[in-house]
């Protein structure tokens, strides 16, 4: 079992249950291949985490911006809470190095492990929840997630960027964008895909994701970085 006490300190929260932290960082690729393992993998701590943050980061931006409406807030919400900030927050926080992977998985430093920080930093919320209680993880959301909300407005992050590369690519090109799958892998629970975005023939963009529609809008995004239109 990993010492996760540096990384105790590094979150300034001390588990009571060690377990519970154990679990966050456990992938289900390392219960595969180490099925004498006594602990569980990440997947269930991850789903209670995703609706934990939705919860602390929808009641912030609701007192914090009285003015703006549901719609408006409803995107804010999605630019703190998708995949691409929350493994950047995993990074900042050195994760990487808490992972408990199998060697396969190991070896991948790709875009998949993206994804598998992003969803560790979802059970991580789930832990703390579960071990200290709903202040707990609020106090923790708020010093890691929730600073980042200046950065989002700022940078107009909460704007759909499908919607903005179309905007964009009809001002600039005078071309409306079309997406196409370009890979499709894995089984129906864990798919994966790589979408091309395209204007005309020539892809301005590709993104990967667990579904379609999250391929595109890392299609679009990166599309957006490349030629400029951000």
């Amino acid at each position: 079992m990993k010492d996760l006490s540096d990384f105790e300190k590094k979150i300034s929260y001390q588990f009571k249950n060690k377990n519970l932290l154990t679990e966050a960082f456990t992938h289900r690729s390392y219960l595969n291949e180490n099925p004498s393992w006594s602990g569980a993998h990440n997947e269930r701590l991850e789903f209670l985490g995703d609706a934990v943050l939705e919860l602390v980061v929808t009641e912030s931006l609701f007192s914090v911006f009285p003015e703006k409406p549901e719609g408006e807030l409803t995107s804010i919400r999605a630019a703190l809470v998708n995949a691409i900030m929350l493994s950047g927050l995993a990074s900042e926080l050195e994760m990487n190095n808490c992972l408990i992977l199998s060697r396969g998985e190991a070896k991948d430093v790709g875009r998949a492990r993206g994804y598998i920080l992003a969803n560790a930093f979802e059970a991580l919320v789930g832990a703390i929840y579960l071990d200290g209680g709903y202040s707990a993880v609020k106090i923790f959301i708020e010093k890691n997630l929730l600073t980042k909300t200046g950065e989002v407005l700022e940078k107009e992050l909460y704007r759909d960027a499908k919607s903005l590369f179309q905007e964009r690519a009809q001002e600039f090109a005078g071309i409306t964008p079309n997406y196409r799958v370009l890979e499709e892998w894995g089984p129906d629970h864990d798919k994966h895909f790589i979408v091309g975005v395209y204007l005309a023939d020539s892809v301005a963009g590709k993104g990967e994701g667990p579904s379609k529609q999250i391929a595109e809008q890392n299609a679009a995004d990166s599309a957006l970085s490349a030629k400029g239109w951000k």
